[in-house]
C-alpha cells in the first residue's frame, strides 16, 4: 500500500464513478481500476461494490474513508512543522476555527500572540465542528474555536467570549421603529441563516433562542459566510441573528443592528482542546484567551449607538 492507492480510492470513495475519478487524477481508468484491486488485496476485503450501473463503498470501504483523510492531513501537518522549523519558529500552535467566529476578538488574541511569542507559528484552519472535534481526537489540531460545547469526550469546552446577539435587518425596514425588537416580531419576517453542517455550533445557539417563540422561524435561505448573510439582509431578502461585533466589523451602512426585547440572548464562543494537560505553548495562549475575553467587552452602545439621537 501506498500513497498512490490511498489517493486512488479517496477519488473513487467521492466520485462513486470510475471514469470520473480517473479523470479527476488525470490518468487511465485501467490503472485505476488496477491499484484498487491491488489496494483490496493488500488490505483483505472488497472496498467496493461495482456493477455495470453503479459503484457505491462497501461496509469496509465506508470504515476505510473515515481514516484515510487523516493520513493526508497528519503527513500536511509535519510538512507545515517542517516548513516552520526551517523558517526560524520555535514551536507551532495548530488552531481550529468553526462557526464563523467573531473577527475582532479573533484579531486582538493573534495580534497579542505576535507580540508575546513571535517565534510562534499559529497556524489557522477553517473547518466545520465535526472535523474540528476528530481533529482534536486525532492530535491534527491543538486547539479551537467553536460556538457549542457539545463536544464528547475527550475534549474540554470552556467559554472564551460571550456576543450580545442582534437582529440584522436592510436600513428603512419597518422594525426601526423599536429600539428593542420584540422576537414575535422579528418571526414576522423571513430568515437568512448559515448552513447548519458549516456553522453547527452557531445553529444550535440560535435553534435555543427561535424555541422562546411561538412562531415558527420562515428560513429563506441557508448560507456558508457571514459575508454573504449580510449581503442579503443589505438587500431586502431577510432578516439575519448575529453576534454585535460581526455586524461593527462588516461596516456595512446598508444594515443596521437592534438588540432583542426583554433578556438579551448572547453567542457565546468557546475554546476547545484535548483533556490532557497543555503543552506550555499551549498554557500561554490560553491565558492570552482569557484575557482576551475579560480585555474586550461589549458593551450595548455598541449594539445601538446607531439609534441614538
Amino acid at each position: 500500500m501506498d500513497l498512490r492507492h490511498l489517493r486512488c480510492f479517496i477519488a473513487v470513495a467521492e466520485e462513486l464513478h470510475f471514469a470520473r475519478a480517473a479523470e479527476r487524477l488525470h490518468i487511465e481508468q485501467s490503472p485505476l481500476s488496477r491499484a484498487i484491486k491491488e489496494l483490496e488485496e493488500d488490505l483483505g476485503v472488497r472496498l467496493f461494490d461495482r456493477t455495470t450501473r453503479s459503484t457505491r463503498l462497501t461496509r469496509a470501504g465506508q470504515v476505510f474513508l473515515e481514516h484515510v483523510p487523516r493520513v493526508f492531513s497528519a503527513l500536511e501537518q509535519a510538512s507545515n512543522s517542517i516548513r516552520a522549523v526551517a523558517a526560524g519558529y520555535q514551536d507551532q500552535l495548530r488552531v481550529a476555527l468553526s462557526d464563523g467566529i467573531t473577527p475582532p476578538r479573533l484579531s486582538a488574541l493573534l495580534a497579542q500572540c505576535r507580540q508575546d511569542d513571535p517565534d510562534i507559528e499559529i497556524r489557522l484552519f477553517e473547518i466545520p465542528l465535526s472535523k474540528q472535534i476528530r481533529g482534536l481526537n486525532d492530535e491534527l489540531y491543538d486547539v479551537g474555536f467553536a460556538q457549542s460545547a457539545d463536544v464528547g469526550d475527550g475534549i474540554v469546552a470552556e467559554a472564551a467570549w460571550s456576543d450580545p446577539l442582534v437582529v440584522v435587518m436592510p436600513a428603512r425596514h419597518p422594525l426601526l421603529v423599536h429600539k428593542r425588537i420584540p422576537l414575535d416580531e422579528v418571526l414576522r419576517y423571513p430568515l437568512v441563516m448559515c448552513d447548519p453542517q458549516s456553522c453547527e455550533g452557531y445553529g444550535q445557539q440560535i435553534a435555543r433562542i427561535l424555541r422562546r417563540a411561538d412562531a415558527a422561524p420562515l428560513i429563506a435561505e441557508q448560507v456558508n459566510s457571514l459575508e454573504l448573510m449580510l449581503t442579503l439582509v443589505a438587500a431586502g431578502y431577510a432578516l439575519a441573528l448575529v453576534g454585535a461585533s460581526q455586524v461593527s466589523a462588516c461596516r456595512n451602512a446598508d444594515v443596521i443592528g437592534r438588540p432583542l426585547a426583554g433578556r438579551s440572548p448572547t453567542l457565546t464562543t468557546y475554546l476547545l482542546r484535548r483533556n490532557a494537560d497543555p503543552s506550555e505553548t499551549l498554557s500561554r495562549f490560553i491565558d492570552r484567551v482569557s484575557l482576551i475575553g475579560v480585555d474586550t467587552p461589549l458593551h450595548q452602545s455598541d449594539i445601538t449607538k446607531e439609534i441614538d439621537p
